[in-house]
């Protein structure tokens, strides 16, 4: 295989890891609320979900629900949803949801971290395309420092926000509620994961040679 085609497997690898991250950010389901499904009445109940932009509670049937399952959801059941854009980054107001309140500066702080690690990306795949048309391969250590610290940072956003959704549970206890994190905050895990591999790869293409190669020079004209 020749070096630029190992250039663009590692940023094929790079990429999955950015789709991730963008699929993750763009979607609200990053964590699911629901209070037992008998709570309000017998007929319907009321499950949440939310993301790092916006929230959307649904209305759901209790007859739709699993009756195994003591908790309102999952939220992909049909029933009358409603969403809204949280207002963090606007007037600076925080949500509430259950009679529980988001806490804005954790929430925020999630946010800008998923949003500086899209730039990193960015500016690594900017640096990608260089060395592949420019052939200039010193791009590829600074490409390998964006990716990896774009992952690093990924994952870092999702420790924040889980912090957030502990802090949001603890806020009131008048509601009891049921929570478990979907299947946005699975694509977030992944990316970074990827996205540090990715970064790997750069990294260990970018050196002068392999490491089997300096430990067994060629023996190409000895004879």
């Amino acid at each position: 295989m020749c070096f630029s085609h190992k250039i663009k497997l590692a940023f094929f690898v790079a990429i999955v890891g950015v789709v991730l991250t963008v699929l993750g950010v763009g979607t609200e389901f990053w964590v699911e609320l629901a209070p037992p499904k008998n709570f309000y009445n017998n007929q319907t109940c009321l499950t949440a979900h939310y993301g790092l932009w916006k929230g959307c509670t649904k209305t759901l049937w209790v007859s739709d629900i699993d009756p195994e399952r003591e908790s309102c959801g999952p939220a992909e059941l049909p029933g009358e949803s409603n969403c809204t854009y949280f207002k963090f980054f606007t007037t600076g107001e925080n949500t509430v949801m259950f009679q529980k309140t988001t806490h804005k500066n954790l929430n925020v702080a999630a946010a800008m971290l998923a949003l500086f690690s899209l730039f990193l990306m960015v500016m690594g795949a900017i640096c990608i395309t260089m060395a592949l048309s420019k052939e200039i391969l010193f791009f590829l250590k600074p490409a390998s420092i964006c990716f990896i610290l774009s992952g690093v940072m990924v994952l870092i956003a999702l420790l924040v926000f889980h912090q957030s959704v502990l802090s949001f549970l603890a806020s009131d206890h008048t509601v009891p509620l049921h929570h478990e994190l979907s299947w946005s905050v699975s694509c977030i895990g992944c990316a970074g994961a990827v996205l540090i591999v990715g970064g790997i790869l750069f990294l260990l293409l970018a050196l002068p040679c392999s490491p089997w190669q300096r430990c067994l020079p060629h023996k190409e004209g000895s004879s």
